[in-house]
């Protein structure tokens, strides 16, 4: 009974190590992504909000 436990604890843990191991990855993937479209925007475009309107 106490192996079947560890094995369930240490498989648990090892998921949520995958998870933030993979929300680490988007994280660095997304800012980096984010920076670079930063960059080739350039001062032509105004930053801040925008508005829309649609009649």
């Amino acid at each position: 009974m106490k192996t079947k436990f560890a094995a369930s604890v240490l498989s648990a843990l090892l998921y949520a190590q995958g998870l933030l191991g993979f929300a680490g990855l988007a994280t660095v993937l997304l800012r980096d992504r984010a920076h670079a479209s930063e960059l080739t925007m350039g001062n032509g475009m105004p930053m801040g909000p925008s508005l829309l309107v649609v009649r």
